[in-house]
């Protein structure tokens, strides 16, 4: 199903207010920057949500720019650009991991779209086809890429034909999962909630499976 028209999200990236770092410069460049928003996607594991997403708006200004630029990030000093993560407050709890992977990803932008961002989901015509882009990128698996689908559609107006179906459990509408539905504070806790019920569901069937092992 297409869902272009779909009256409860915007259908254009023009305007798109983002409420993922929960600071308003840091969310405006999430808003208006591809590259920012895919290095916060990036950044996002091992740390609260809003650190993440704030992250992009740390490296531009320690760069001393008001955007991120692909072709710079793949070029510098990789010593260097880890201790620029590493400033405090640090852009991650593991700066020097995360600067590797976000020079990889901007490498991989450089070398397959020319260093834009946007050319990755600019031309895509199928969801399917969008989420296979999104998996190739340096250190965006499964769910991730899925995640970022789902928030290209419900934030940012980039629907091809069957993005909800490829972004999986991400993608259904009025559902509070993932980074994808986060419009302020009360659907972040939403989404907090929802994943640390799924993190305690898990635990407790890692607990019981350990346990049926035992017994055998």
């Amino acid at each position: 199903m297409d869902d272009r028209n779909d009256k409860h999200e915007p259908d254009t990236d023009k305007g798109v207010t983002i409420r993922l770092a929960q600071q308003p410069e840091a969310d405006e460049l999430l808003g208006r920057s591809p590259l920012a928003a895919l290095v916060g996607m990036l950044l996002d594991q091992q740390v609260p949500m809003e650190w993440a997403f704030a992250g992009p708006w740390t490296i531009a200004r320690r760069l001393g720019s008001d955007d991120l630029d692909a072709h710079a990030i793949a070029a510098y000093d990789p010593e260097a650009f880890a201790a620029l993560l590493s400033e405090k407050p640090a852009v991650h709890r593991y700066p020097g991991s995360m600067a590797k992977r976000v020079q990889q990803l901007c490498a991989y932008l450089v070398e397959h779209y020319e260093g834009d961002a946007a050319a990755v989901w600019a031309d895509a015509g199928t969801g399917a086809e969008l989420l296979a882009r999104l998996r190739a990128l340096p250190g965006f698996g499964e769910q991730k890429a899925q995640i970022f689908l789902a928030l290209l559609g419900k934030r940012f107006g980039v629907r091809p034909r069957g993005w909800r179906e490829a972004a999986g459990g991400y993608g259904p509408a009025h559902v509070y999962r993932s980074a994808a539905d986060i419009t302020g504070p009360e659907s972040l806790a939403k989404v907090r909630a929802h994943k640390q019920e799924a993190k305690a569901a898990a635990k407790a069937e890692k607990a019981a499976t350990s346990g049926s092992s035992k017994r055998n």
